[in-house]
């Protein structure tokens, strides 16, 4: 079974079902509430209804909302290769406020500039993110 997003292109059903499963997944471990879950997506709504997508709802088939994904994952993974030996340590680096996020938490920067932050965010997690955003080449 496939849907068809506005631009026209397929993505099976089952393939976003695994993906909305496992961002669900991260985001409870990053310990989100739903708004700010919804904040960090950029999804409108109420944060009861949110709930729908944790059981059989996959997200929104947007381009846009799937470009936040992306990020949230590899923000993850960055976390993950900071803190090989404790997890627990990307869900409280999240929160905690830092001068290189001018005195915010990089929660806080994701959710209040949106996609900017969140790509300013992973720049100062992913030395090869910044590298690429840079658009410096090898020489």
């Amino acid at each position: 079974m496939t849907e068809s997003n506005d631009n026209g292109v397929t993505s099976p059903i089952n393939d976003r079902l695994d993906i909305t499963r496992g961002v669900m997944s991260m985001l409870d471990s990053w310990g989100l509430h739903s708004d700010e879950m919804m904040a960090l997506l950029d999804m409108p709504g109420k944060a009861r209804h949110f709930a729908q997508y944790r059981y059989n709802k996959p997200l929104p088939d947007s381009p846009d909302i799937m470009k936040r994904v992306e990020y949230l994952i590899r923000i993850d993974d960055a976390l993950r290769t900071s803190y090989p030996t404790n997890p627990s340590m990307g869900k409280r680096w999240l929160r905690q406020r830092s001068h290189k996020f001018n005195k915010h938490s990089p929660l806080s920067m994701m959710m209040g500039d949106g996609e900017q932050g969140m790509i300013y965010v992973l720049s100062r997690l992913d030395c090869t993110f910044a590298w690429d955003q840079s658009g410096s080449k090898p020489c």
